[in-house]
């Protein structure tokens, strides 16, 4: 499509304007990190590691940082598990009742997040279930199941049933060729949508708070208790920093997985 030259730099300016509203918080944060002052005073004063310091030494926040890779390692394997059978047999097979099947895989992450955190607790609860830890990974496992599954459908719709018919042919049992065959095309994908159902349990507080133990304190609960206490200010400073670094490790090898999965998916097609 052809665009002007006003309309290019129109079109630049707008971008570059949404990049400064979506980044600029997360780069202040960042800089207070490292600010001499406790509060959110600008412009910053000063700079320091102390509050760095202070936060590698607690134990809360370490705490907290575990539970959270915890329960998004456990999610994010149940989701692979039970979204990759799902995406096989939506997308491998046809029965009746397909549609409204696909549409209740795909249904939690649509949902808002509360009201799939109430319906969790009400059913824990008239199951006679304890919050646990069991309870927090199965309560993130129902939207972290929907990640995975729109990844490996996705990859599954693009890959011709006729490079597993020409498996069968050859002698290749349903085992053989899935490991042979299938699993090496779709494994960026399953590697992405773990990486991606991760980051999306990490950063998860809506459900967490619901579905957790009181004494199970996971990442973002963390942040919700000592947002309010001015003395820690600082140390959730350092904390949000972090994290948002380290959340752009996934998502990032998530992104390259999948945009180079796509391209050797074009070239095999080709």
């Amino acid at each position: 499509m052809y665009l002007s030259r006003p309309a290019r730099w129109c079109l630049r300016i707008w971008c570059a304007l949404v990049l400064v509203v979506l980044y600029a918080p997360i780069v202040y944060v960042a800089r207070l990190s490292v600010n001499t002052a406790k509060n959110f005073a600008w412009p910053p004063s000063g700079f320091t590691l102390t509050w760095w310091q202070r936060a590698y030494h607690e134990p809360g926040p370490r705490l907290a940082l575990l539970h959270s890779a915890q329960t998004g390692l456990w999610a994010a394997g149940i989701a692979l598990v039970l979204g990759t059978l799902a995406a096989f047999a939506l997308t491998r097979h046809s029965f009746f009742g397909r549609t409204p099947i696909s549409l209740a895989v795909v249904l939690p992450i649509a949902l808002p997040g509360i009201v799939t955190a109430i319906a969790l607790l009400s059913a824990f609860q008239r199951l006679g279930i304890d919050l646990s830890l069991e309870t927090l990974v199965v309560a993130h496992a129902t939207f972290c199941v929907v990640i995975v599954y729109n990844n490996v459908a996705a990859r599954l719709r693009r890959l011709a049933p006729s490079l597993e018919e020409a498996s069968a042919d050859l002698g290749g049992d349903p085992f053989q060729t899935f490991r042979f065959v299938t699993f090496p095309m779709m494994r960026s994908a399953l590697l992405a949508g773990g990486l991606l159902a991760f980051a999306l349990s990490f950063d998860e507080i809506i459900v967490t708070t619901f579905t957790a133990a009181p004494s199970y304190k996971t990442l973002p609960l963390w942040f919700a208790d000592n947002f309010s206490r001015p003395n820690a200010i600082p140390v959730v400073n350092v904390v949000a920093t972090f994290v948002v670094l380290a959340s752009t490790i996934p998502v990032y090898l998530a992104q390259r997985i999948s945009d180079g999965a796509a391209t050797f998916s074009a070239e095999t097609r080709g």
